[in-house]
């Protein structure tokens, strides 16, 4: 067993799959060597190895089963994320599956950094969100949401290099046509992507976010 974990954790390190924030990489790296290293079977090895190559800055997490129907499987805590030329930041993020964080990585880089370029002028520095796993139903129903499986994120805004912070609640029906082609490029991205995409459009208790989720059923609205 004890070689099998050293095997793992050779596995994570070698394939460029960062366990901490970048900027204090040096010092918490030695914490993770000496620490127990977490067991992960072969799709989650090719998710994290995956994810380390986007240059994400994460930790893999044990398997937690916390009972009445919640789980976080094969994921991980995300710490940060690399746009075409910088390290993005994130808030609030909690355990996360790791086929969300790195579908997630894609779309912030590819979906979000670019369009704030293109359309507003100004690259990506900053994601802000609103969580990952919630141990509850679906709003008004007696169905588990995705984010108890740590398989859904909430999006509340974004900060870009120039200072600007644009929200879903203060800017998706903002008086800029950038602003607006903004959001509209992203939701379209996000719906490539993810399985279930729910913005402000969809119902009053979605005005603050966009939910984004893998796996489960399918939607973009």
């Amino acid at each position: 067993m004890h070689t099998r974990l050293l095997i793992v954790i050779a596995f994570l390190l070698a394939s460029g799959c960062s366990l901490v924030p970048e900027e204090q990489a040096p010092r918490k790296a030695a914490v993770a060597r000496s620490a127990a290293p977490v067991v992960v079977g072969p799709e989650a090895q090719a998710c994290m190895a995956d994810l380390g190559s986007r240059s994400a800055g994460f930790t893999p997490l044990p398997d937690t089963y916390y009972g009445a129907g919640c789980s976080a499987l094969s994921a991980v805590k995300l710490a940060s994320l690399r746009s075409d030329t910088k390290r993005l930041k994130l808030s609030n993020l909690g355990p996360m599956t790791c086929t969300l964080a790195d579908t997630f990585a894609g779309w912030a880089r590819f979906g979000v950094d670019r369009a704030a370029q293109q359309i507003l002028g100004s690259p990506l520095v900053k994601i802000e969100t609103m969580g990952t796993y919630n141990c509850r139903n679906i709003a008004g129903s007696a169905r588990r949401s995705g984010h108890a499986r740590a398989q859904a994120i909430d999006v509340s805004g974004f900060v870009l290099a120039d200072g600007r912070r644009i929200t879903m609640e203060g800017n998706w029906e903002d008086k800029s046509p950038e602003v607006r082609r903004f959001f509209a490029a992203i939701h379209a991205s996000a719906c490539k992507r993810f399985g279930m995409v729910l913005g402000p459009d969809y119902n009053p208790a979605h005005r603050n976010h966009l939910h984004l989720e893998v796996g489960g059923r399918k939607a973009c609205r």
